[in-house]
């Protein structure tokens, strides 16, 4: 096993500690008067950690140049979709007992539900097209469909908002770690633009440039489109090989660096 391979057991073993607290609390009666409560709201704080984490893989890797750090963003992501299920499968089972009609009330009611609910769906789709056969299968609009990430991270900082009615320091916290992250995504867009703004003010291109600008655009898509091919298909795929999982989290992350 690589060092990336003993990181990434590292990271599975460390994203499993809370549900082990969890586990042992239960076992040994440790988890108060309201157990219930308690494994709800833990698993849901969960579920809301790894998702800011997973969305600060991209602005860790771009201020540092870490690139390696962009392999561990799946897996972030899908403990985050996992501490969700756990945290709607505990309401949904040891709460309401199945009382769907009771459940149907408290989403068109309680707006904290509504939004933890609609987080949750957004994220049901980002977890299932996050397999290498499905960003091969998707391509470019892997990108489009994955920023709904964005979304499901301010629901679930809205759900936890609206549901915490006396101390919201954790919460506004969060609220913030997120508005930083979010606004971090918005610089190069701006910085774009000014670009852009810029070229406006020059004038018009030369022709004969204009042309190699658009020869090395056309370029760098066919590059996009060989390197997505070349560690994503199965034609390169050899069975029992531990390779192709490493360069498409390492390749293909970095061309669909969308979260």
């Amino acid at each position: 096993m690589g060092t990336d391979g003993r990181a990434k057991s590292l990271i599975f073993a460390l994203a499993l500690v809370p549900l082990g607290t969890l586990v042992l609390g239960l076992w040994n009666n440790g988890l108060g008067a309201n157990p219930i409560e308690t494994v709800t709201h833990t698993t849901g704080e969960w579920a809301l950690r790894f998702l800011l984490v997973t969305l600060a893989v991209t602005p860790v890797r771009r201020l540092t140049g870490w690139n390696r750090i962009i392999r561990f963003r799946r897996m972030l992501g899908l403990f985050a979709f996992f501490y969700a299920c756990l945290h709607l499968t505990t309401y949904l089972i040891l709460d309401q007992f199945f009382d769907w009609r009771a459940i149907v009330e408290d989403v068109l009611e309680r707006p904290y539900i509504t939004a933890g609910v609609t987080a949750f769906s957004l994220l049901v789709p980002l977890a299932v097209t996050s397999t290498n056969a499905w960003i091969r299968r998707l391509g470019r609009n892997w990108q489009r469909l994955h920023r709904l990430v964005y979304a499901a991270a301010v629901m679930g900082v809205l759900h936890f908002v609206w549901l915490t009615r006396a101390d919201q320091l954790e919460p506004v916290v969060y609220g913030v770690i997120l508005g930083v992250l979010l606004a971090y995504r918005l610089l190069p867009t701006r910085a774009g633009k000014r670009n852009r703004s810029a070229g406006k003010a020059a004038g018009p291109q030369d022709p004969q440039q204009e042309g190699a600008s658009r020869w090395a655009g056309l370029r760098s898509r066919a590059r996009y489109i060989s390197a997505l091919r070349r560690y994503v298909s199965k034609k390169h795929v050899s069975r029992g090989s531990t390779r192709p999982a490493n360069l498409a989290s390492r390749e293909v992350g970095h061309e669909l660096d969308c979260p």
